[in-house]
């Protein structure tokens, strides 16, 4: 009867365990996500100031920027900040095709240099989001399996939300000239 109790108490401990192990590394994985989202927001002024002199007549645009940019760093919920991420990456596609209209932007060492770190960015929010979607589907799918479950709501654990693209990210930008 002992060994039958220590054996609960023992697999009670260790799911408990793997419980905590999958939440943090769903926290850490969303704090790499906002990482690569604050290294994108920290090139934003960058790139904007070097094409900013050549483009006085594309306002509407540089306002789209840091309008979006003023959304994330007020967003307090992870789907508050990627709705408002998505509003920094649809921004940044409009600045993207006004650039394309500018060849003397093309030619700028300065602009060009921005424009790889920031690809390499979006790449990275990329690849941590999708990881990020990985942590999240581990914790949700242990939440979910038995005897898992059971001890998931013995302990608070619940399913986490997944990352996903706010309405419209599928669209490109139009931008009018």
């Amino acid at each position: 009867m002992i060994a039958v109790v220590l054996v609960v108490l023992l697999y009670v401990g260790s799911s408990y365990n793997g419980f905590v192990t999958k939440n943090e590394s769903v926290t850490n994985q969303w704090a790499q996500v906002e990482t690569q989202y604050q290294r994108r927001l920290d090139l934003i002024p960058n790139l904007v100031d070097s094409v900013k002199g050549a483009m006085k007549q594309e306002q509407t645009v540089f306002l789209a920027i840091a309008d979006a940019r003023t959304k994330y760093g007020s967003a307090k919920t992870v789907d508050e900040k990627a709705a408002a991420a998505t509003g920094v990456e649809s921004a940044l596609s409009r600045l993207l095709v006004v650039m394309e209209n500018y060849p003397q932007l093309k030619s700028s060492d300065t602009v060009q240099t921005l424009m790889a770190q920031l690809e390499g960015t979006e790449n990275r929010v990329s690849v941590e989001r999708g990881r990020f979607n990985d942590a999240v589907r581990d914790l949700n799918a242990a939440t979910k399996r038995f005897p898992g479950t059971i001890i998931a709501s013995i302990f608070g654990f619940k399913e986490r939300a997944y990352f996903e693209a706010a309405k419209g990210a599928e669209n490109a930008p139009k931008v009018n000239f």
